[in-house]
């Protein structure tokens, strides 16, 4: 099968930045699927994993990175139970496992969901990790809950991205919070206003805009874009007994203290936990990308995918990674086969 991949970290505008190459089809055991992919996305983690995973040493073998995929299933393994051959099926995969930047790929059957029937393959190939990171944030880590959280405030930094796309519309419509994003481009502004924010905010001018639409302070504050930076101002905005989440990460230590006062809960959210750890609450997120297939039918949900480069080459792959990179890129970019 052809694959696309590296063997060293290099900038994207280098030649060897990835190649493609022919290797073997694998095999499903266990619980995998064996799916011949229709459609890729790419996100933020792509380019990440690309810039660090052979920096310091050139690989023998190319790796094969990718984390958002559609297609069919040709072959099972001797314990799956969720699928049949001849599914179509969308999912995110699992970091420690190759990618889907392939013909191929050996994916885990419960972290797979079945394609949503009304979305094109570049829609479908659009959502599962973003789908699966924001609702996994405001459920799974934050708990909404219906009865104690009716009417409370959600603050989500860069509400324009991949993940504040989704995120905005969950919370908008599965929840009864006041939804506040921010984003400084008119563009972008406009996007996050279509996706259904009740309020769009300057994040250069945070505080004051916050208390130019009458919230001075938040009940949950979700970061998905740089929270090194916003650290103290999120400290300073969340309400006493208030929840702030990060998918970021931090390159320094962050200073928990400021939270100490207020009583805040802090909480990091990755996706890729229950695969990496192959938790016994795994089969979750098959769960949540089949009753996201549901929303996305009768039109609760709807696509994020703004960039769709046709076939499976290094040069529509870069494009895509360029893109990500520069940090101009509104809702989802993807490579249809």
């Amino acid at each position: 099968m052809k694959a696309i991949g590296f063997k060293k970290s290099l900038p994207i505008s280098e030649p060897n930045s990835f190649i493609a190459f022919e290797t073997e089809k694998p095999k499903p055991e266990g619980h995998d699927l064996l799916v011949q992919i229709q459609a890729i996305s790419v996100n933020p983690v792509d380019y990440k994993i690309r810039q660090n995973a052979a920096k310091d040493q050139k690989l023998d073998t190319p790796k094969i990175i990718g984390w958002d995929a559609v297609g069919i299933v040709e072959e099972v393994g001797e314990e799956v139970s969720l699928f049949k051959a001849g599914d179509a099926v969308y999912y995110a995969g699992d970091l420690t496992r190759s990618g889907c930047n392939a013909e191929y790929q050996l994916i885990d059957e419960r972290i797979v969901g079945r394609k949503p029937k009304n979305l094109s393959l570049a829609e479908a190939a659009a959502m599962p990790l973003t789908t699966l990171t924001a609702w996994e944030s405001i459920f799974d880590r934050i708990k909404y809950n219906e009865a104690t959280d009716k009417g409370k405030s959600i603050l989500f930094l860069n509400g324009a991205g991949g993940v504040g796309s989704i995120a905005i519309q969950l919370a908008k419509k599965l929840t009864g919070l006041t939804v506040i994003a921010t984003a400084s481009r008119d563009e972008t502004r406009d996007w996050c206003q279509k996706m259904g924010a009740d309020f769009v905010v300057n994040h250069h001018n945070l505080k004051e805009e916050l208390e130019g639409i009458g919230h001075t302070q938040i009940d949950y504050i979700l970061d998905f874009v740089d929270l090194k930076e916003y650290w103290q101002q999120l400290a300073d905005l969340i309400k006493p007994q208030g929840h702030i989440l990060s998918i970021t990460g931090s390159s320094d230590p962050l200073n928990l203290n400021l939270l100490k006062n207020k009583s805040v809960t802090f909480s990091w959210e990755l996706m890729y936990t229950r695969s990496m750890h192959q938790t016994p609450d795994m089969q979750r997120q098959h769960d949540i990308l089949n009753r996201a297939a549901d929303l996305f039918e009768d039109g609760t949900l709807q696509p994020t995918v703004t960039t769709v480069f046709e076939g499976f080459s290094v040069e529509n792959l870069k494009k895509a990674h360029e893109l990500q990179e520069s940090g101009t890129s509104i809702g989802k970019n993807v490579i249809v086969y």
